[in-house]
Protein backbone atom coordinates (compact mmCIF):
# COMPACT_ATOMS: atom_id res chain seq x y z
CA UNK A 1 0.00 0.00 0.00
CA UNK A 2 1.29 3.44 -0.96
CA UNK A 3 1.13 5.93 1.88
CA UNK A 4 0.43 9.62 1.33
CA UNK A 5 2.87 12.36 2.29
CA UNK A 6 2.26 15.67 4.02
CA UNK A 7 4.40 18.61 2.91
CA UNK A 8 4.63 21.89 4.80
CA UNK A 9 5.73 24.98 2.83
CA UNK A 10 6.51 28.32 4.42
CA UNK A 11 6.51 31.37 2.12
CA UNK A 12 8.89 33.83 3.77
CA UNK A 13 7.51 36.82 1.85
CA UNK A 14 3.99 35.52 1.36
CA UNK A 15 4.74 35.07 -2.35
CA UNK A 16 5.12 31.90 -4.44
CA UNK A 17 7.99 33.51 -6.36
CA UNK A 18 10.04 34.34 -3.26
CA UNK A 19 11.96 32.32 -0.70
CA UNK A 20 10.31 29.06 0.34
CA UNK A 21 11.07 26.58 3.12
CA UNK A 22 9.66 23.09 2.50
CA UNK A 23 9.57 20.12 4.85
CA UNK A 24 8.20 16.60 4.86
CA UNK A 25 6.09 16.42 8.02
CA UNK A 26 7.72 14.35 10.80
CA UNK A 27 11.04 13.99 8.95
CA UNK A 28 14.35 15.83 9.41
CA UNK A 29 14.90 16.78 5.76
CA UNK A 30 14.31 20.41 4.82
CA UNK A 31 14.56 22.31 1.54
CA UNK A 32 15.10 26.00 0.87
CA UNK A 33 14.28 27.54 -2.50
CA UNK A 34 15.24 31.05 -3.52
CA UNK A 35 15.38 33.12 -6.71
CA UNK A 36 18.90 34.29 -7.49
CA UNK A 37 18.20 37.94 -6.79
CA UNK A 38 17.19 37.08 -3.21
CA UNK A 39 19.60 34.28 -2.35
CA UNK A 40 21.64 36.57 -0.06
CA UNK A 41 18.55 36.85 2.14
CA UNK A 42 18.90 33.15 2.92
CA UNK A 43 21.84 33.89 5.17
CA UNK A 44 19.85 36.55 7.01
CA UNK A 45 16.58 34.70 7.50
CA UNK A 46 17.80 31.07 7.60
CA UNK A 47 21.36 31.32 8.90
CA UNK A 48 21.39 27.94 10.63
CA UNK A 49 19.75 26.13 7.70
CA UNK A 50 22.24 27.36 5.08
CA UNK A 51 25.46 27.42 7.10
CA UNK A 52 25.67 23.65 7.32
CA UNK A 53 26.45 20.64 5.16
CA UNK A 54 24.09 19.67 2.38
CA UNK A 55 23.44 19.30 -1.33
CA UNK A 56 22.04 21.94 -3.68
CA UNK A 57 20.73 22.54 -7.20
CA UNK A 58 21.43 25.62 -9.31
CA UNK A 59 18.60 25.77 -11.84
CA UNK A 60 18.31 27.92 -14.95
CA UNK A 61 18.25 27.89 -18.75
CA UNK A 62 20.95 26.97 -21.23
CA UNK A 63 21.79 30.02 -23.38
CA UNK A 64 22.42 28.05 -26.57
CA UNK A 65 19.49 25.61 -26.59
CA UNK A 66 16.96 27.36 -24.35
CA UNK A 67 16.48 24.09 -22.46
CA UNK A 68 16.32 23.85 -18.64
CA UNK A 69 19.69 23.28 -17.03
CA UNK A 70 20.88 22.28 -13.56
CA UNK A 71 24.12 22.16 -11.62
CA UNK A 72 24.28 19.71 -8.70
CA UNK A 73 26.73 20.25 -5.87
CA UNK A 74 27.56 19.53 -2.25
CA UNK A 75 29.30 21.48 0.47
CA UNK A 76 30.14 21.29 4.15
CA UNK A 77 28.93 24.88 4.30
CA UNK A 78 26.34 25.44 1.59
CA UNK A 79 26.21 29.22 2.04
CA UNK A 80 29.94 29.67 1.42
CA UNK A 81 29.74 27.57 -1.75
CA UNK A 82 26.72 29.50 -3.04
CA UNK A 83 28.56 32.80 -2.70
CA UNK A 84 31.23 31.43 -5.00
CA UNK A 85 28.67 30.26 -7.57
CA UNK A 86 27.00 33.68 -7.54
CA UNK A 87 30.26 35.11 -8.86
CA UNK A 88 31.37 32.33 -11.21
CA UNK A 89 28.19 30.82 -12.68
CA UNK A 90 25.83 32.89 -14.79
CA UNK A 91 23.12 30.53 -16.08
CA UNK A 92 21.17 29.88 -12.89
CA UNK A 93 18.13 31.83 -11.72
CA UNK A 94 17.05 29.66 -8.76
CA UNK A 95 18.75 27.67 -6.04
CA UNK A 96 17.28 24.79 -4.04
CA UNK A 97 19.29 23.37 -1.17
CA UNK A 98 18.66 20.35 1.04
CA UNK A 99 19.90 19.94 4.59
CA UNK A 100 18.95 18.02 7.71
CA UNK A 101 17.46 19.52 10.85
CA UNK A 102 19.48 17.26 13.15
CA UNK A 103 22.88 17.94 11.46
CA UNK A 104 23.46 14.20 11.36
CA UNK A 105 24.84 14.21 7.81
CA UNK A 106 28.60 13.87 7.29
CA UNK A 107 30.92 14.73 4.40
CA UNK A 108 30.73 11.11 3.20
CA UNK A 109 26.93 11.32 3.22
CA UNK A 110 26.73 14.46 1.09
CA UNK A 111 29.35 13.14 -1.34
CA UNK A 112 27.22 10.02 -1.75
CA UNK A 113 24.10 12.13 -2.28
CA UNK A 114 25.81 14.30 -4.90
CA UNK A 115 27.01 11.31 -6.91
CA UNK A 116 23.62 9.58 -6.82
CA UNK A 117 21.70 12.76 -7.71
CA UNK A 118 23.96 13.31 -10.71
CA UNK A 119 23.44 9.72 -11.80
CA UNK A 120 19.65 10.00 -11.50
CA UNK A 121 19.53 13.31 -13.41
CA UNK A 122 21.53 11.81 -16.28
CA UNK A 123 19.15 8.85 -16.43
CA UNK A 124 15.95 10.92 -16.51
CA UNK A 125 17.27 13.18 -19.32
CA UNK A 126 14.88 15.98 -18.41
CA UNK A 127 17.39 18.81 -17.78
CA UNK A 128 20.83 19.52 -19.21
CA UNK A 129 23.61 19.04 -16.67
CA UNK A 130 26.13 21.83 -16.07
CA UNK A 131 28.46 19.46 -14.17
CA UNK A 132 31.54 18.48 -16.16
CA UNK A 133 32.49 15.55 -13.90
CA UNK A 134 30.62 12.87 -11.99
CA UNK A 135 32.30 12.14 -8.64
CA UNK A 136 32.72 8.49 -7.68
CA UNK A 137 30.23 7.05 -5.25
CA UNK A 138 31.61 7.27 -1.71
CA UNK A 139 31.66 4.05 0.25
CA UNK A 140 29.16 3.95 3.11
CA UNK A 141 28.16 1.24 5.59
CA UNK A 142 24.92 -0.46 4.54
CA UNK A 143 22.73 1.28 7.20
CA UNK A 144 24.05 4.71 6.14
CA UNK A 145 23.60 3.92 2.45
CA UNK A 146 19.98 2.91 2.99
CA UNK A 147 19.40 6.06 5.03
CA UNK A 148 20.80 8.20 2.20
CA UNK A 149 18.66 6.41 -0.40
CA UNK A 150 15.62 7.27 1.72
CA UNK A 151 16.90 10.85 1.93
CA UNK A 152 17.07 10.90 -1.89
CA UNK A 153 13.45 9.79 -2.13
CA UNK A 154 12.46 12.78 -0.04
CA UNK A 155 14.71 15.11 -2.07
CA UNK A 156 12.81 13.94 -5.17
CA UNK A 157 9.52 14.61 -3.41
CA UNK A 158 10.38 18.12 -2.23
CA UNK A 159 12.12 19.01 -5.49
CA UNK A 160 8.97 18.06 -7.41
CA UNK A 161 6.72 20.00 -5.06
CA UNK A 162 8.95 23.04 -5.59
CA UNK A 163 8.38 22.77 -9.34
CA UNK A 164 11.22 20.66 -10.76
CA UNK A 165 10.99 17.04 -11.94
CA UNK A 166 14.48 16.36 -13.25
CA UNK A 167 14.92 13.60 -10.64
CA UNK A 168 11.74 11.80 -11.75
CA UNK A 169 11.79 9.05 -14.37
CA UNK A 170 9.56 9.88 -17.32
CA UNK A 171 7.95 6.44 -17.16
CA UNK A 172 7.97 3.84 -14.40
CA UNK A 173 9.06 0.67 -16.12
CA UNK A 174 12.32 -1.06 -15.39
CA UNK A 175 13.96 -2.05 -18.67
CA UNK A 176 15.05 0.25 -21.48
CA UNK A 177 13.77 -0.41 -24.98
CA UNK A 178 16.28 -0.93 -27.81
CA UNK A 179 15.92 0.75 -31.20
CA UNK A 180 13.88 -1.14 -33.80
CA UNK A 181 16.21 -2.79 -36.32
CA UNK A 182 13.65 -4.39 -38.67
CA UNK A 183 9.95 -4.33 -39.54
CA UNK A 184 9.04 -7.35 -37.38
CA UNK A 185 10.54 -6.09 -34.12
CA UNK A 186 8.35 -4.05 -31.81
CA UNK A 187 9.21 -3.09 -28.24
CA UNK A 188 7.33 -5.15 -25.68
CA UNK A 189 7.00 -3.41 -22.34
CA UNK A 190 3.85 -5.08 -21.04
CA UNK A 191 5.63 -7.04 -18.32
CA UNK A 192 7.51 -4.01 -17.07
CA UNK A 193 4.71 -1.45 -16.72
CA UNK A 194 3.46 -0.11 -13.43
CA UNK A 195 0.62 2.40 -13.85
CA UNK A 196 0.95 3.63 -17.44
CA UNK A 197 -1.30 2.71 -20.37
CA UNK A 198 0.53 1.26 -23.37
CA UNK A 199 -0.60 2.79 -26.67
CA UNK A 200 0.13 2.17 -30.35
CA UNK A 201 -0.05 4.49 -33.34
CA UNK A 202 -0.07 2.73 -36.70
CA UNK A 203 -0.49 4.43 -40.07
CA UNK A 204 0.83 3.34 -43.50
CA UNK A 205 4.44 2.20 -42.88
CA UNK A 206 4.80 3.89 -39.51
CA UNK A 207 4.34 2.15 -36.18
CA UNK A 208 5.04 3.83 -32.83
CA UNK A 209 4.47 2.91 -29.21
CA UNK A 210 3.93 5.17 -26.24
CA UNK A 211 2.86 5.24 -22.61
CA UNK A 212 0.20 7.55 -21.22
CA UNK A 213 1.52 8.90 -17.91
CA UNK A 214 0.48 11.48 -15.31
CA UNK A 215 2.50 14.15 -17.14
CA UNK A 216 1.55 13.40 -20.72
CA UNK A 217 2.48 10.87 -23.38
CA UNK A 218 5.95 9.27 -23.55
CA UNK A 219 6.92 7.98 -27.00
CA UNK A 220 9.23 4.99 -26.61
CA UNK A 221 12.59 4.37 -28.19
CA UNK A 222 12.20 2.45 -31.44
CA UNK A 223 9.07 4.26 -32.61
CA UNK A 224 9.23 5.09 -36.33
CA UNK A 225 8.80 8.61 -37.73
CA UNK A 226 7.59 9.74 -41.16
CA UNK A 227 10.41 10.78 -43.47
CA UNK A 228 8.22 13.08 -45.60
CA UNK A 229 6.42 15.55 -43.32
CA UNK A 230 4.08 18.24 -44.57
CA UNK A 231 5.71 21.57 -45.35
CA UNK A 232 3.74 23.47 -42.73
CA UNK A 233 1.99 22.08 -39.67
CA UNK A 234 1.79 22.95 -36.00
CA UNK A 235 4.56 20.76 -34.63
CA UNK A 236 7.11 21.03 -37.43
CA UNK A 237 9.49 23.10 -35.29
CA UNK A 238 9.29 20.58 -32.44
CA UNK A 239 10.04 17.73 -34.85
CA UNK A 240 13.08 19.58 -36.21
CA UNK A 241 14.34 20.21 -32.67
CA UNK A 242 14.09 16.51 -31.80
CA UNK A 243 16.05 15.61 -34.92
CA UNK A 244 18.63 18.27 -34.16
CA UNK A 245 19.21 17.12 -30.56
CA UNK A 246 19.47 13.45 -31.60
CA UNK A 247 16.23 12.17 -30.09
CA UNK A 248 15.10 11.19 -33.62
CA UNK A 249 17.74 9.64 -35.88
CA UNK A 250 18.16 7.33 -38.84
CA UNK A 251 18.54 3.75 -37.56
CA UNK A 252 20.25 0.75 -39.16
CA UNK A 253 17.47 0.02 -41.61
CA UNK A 254 17.71 3.60 -42.90
CA UNK A 255 14.44 4.81 -41.42
CA UNK A 256 13.82 7.61 -38.97
CA UNK A 257 13.03 6.52 -35.42
CA UNK A 258 13.15 7.69 -31.83
CA UNK A 259 16.43 6.45 -30.36
CA UNK A 260 15.38 7.42 -26.84
CA UNK A 261 12.08 8.01 -25.12
CA UNK A 262 10.56 11.49 -25.15
CA UNK A 263 7.79 13.06 -23.08
CA UNK A 264 5.15 15.06 -24.97
CA UNK A 265 2.68 17.35 -23.26
CA UNK A 266 -0.19 16.02 -25.38
CA UNK A 267 -0.98 12.92 -27.48
CA UNK A 268 -1.68 15.14 -30.50
CA UNK A 269 1.81 16.68 -30.32
CA UNK A 270 3.36 13.20 -30.21
CA UNK A 271 1.24 11.92 -33.09
CA UNK A 272 1.90 14.99 -35.27
CA UNK A 273 5.67 14.72 -34.85
CA UNK A 274 5.50 11.04 -35.81
CA UNK A 275 3.23 11.21 -38.87
CA UNK A 276 4.42 14.61 -40.06
CA UNK A 277 1.09 16.42 -40.22
CA UNK A 278 -1.62 17.70 -37.86
CA UNK A 279 -3.62 14.85 -36.34
CA UNK A 280 -5.93 14.25 -33.40
CA UNK A 281 -3.87 12.18 -30.99
CA UNK A 282 -6.83 11.16 -28.83
CA UNK A 283 -8.30 9.37 -31.84
CA UNK A 284 -5.10 7.99 -33.38
CA UNK A 285 -3.40 6.44 -30.32
CA UNK A 286 -4.99 3.08 -29.44
CA UNK A 287 -4.47 0.41 -26.81
CA UNK A 288 -3.99 -3.30 -27.53
CA UNK A 289 -7.76 -3.78 -27.59
CA UNK A 290 -8.11 -1.22 -30.39
CA UNK A 291 -9.71 1.42 -28.20
CA UNK A 292 -8.69 5.01 -28.91
CA UNK A 293 -7.33 7.16 -26.11
CA UNK A 294 -10.58 9.13 -26.20
CA UNK A 295 -12.61 5.94 -25.77
CA UNK A 296 -10.39 4.80 -22.90
CA UNK A 297 -10.90 8.10 -21.07
CA UNK A 298 -14.69 7.99 -21.59
CA UNK A 299 -14.84 4.43 -20.23
CA UNK A 300 -12.90 5.52 -17.13
CA UNK A 301 -15.37 8.36 -16.50
CA UNK A 302 -18.29 5.95 -16.76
Amino acid sequence: MTLGKSIRIYLKEGSVTGIKLAEVVNLTIQALSSPRNKFTDLNEYFYKEVNTQGVYFLIGTDDETGKPKVYIGEAENVWERLKNHAINKDFWSEVILFTSKDDNITKSHIKYLESRLLEITKQTERYLLDNSNTPSLSSLPLPDRDAMEEFILNIKLLNGVLGHKFLEAQISYKETISVIQDETTMPNVSNNLLDETELILSTKNITATALQTDEGLVVLSGSYVSEKPSKNYGYKTLREELIKDGTIQKVKNGKLAFVKQHLFASPSAAAAVIVGYSINGRRSWKDQKGRTLSEIEKSQIK
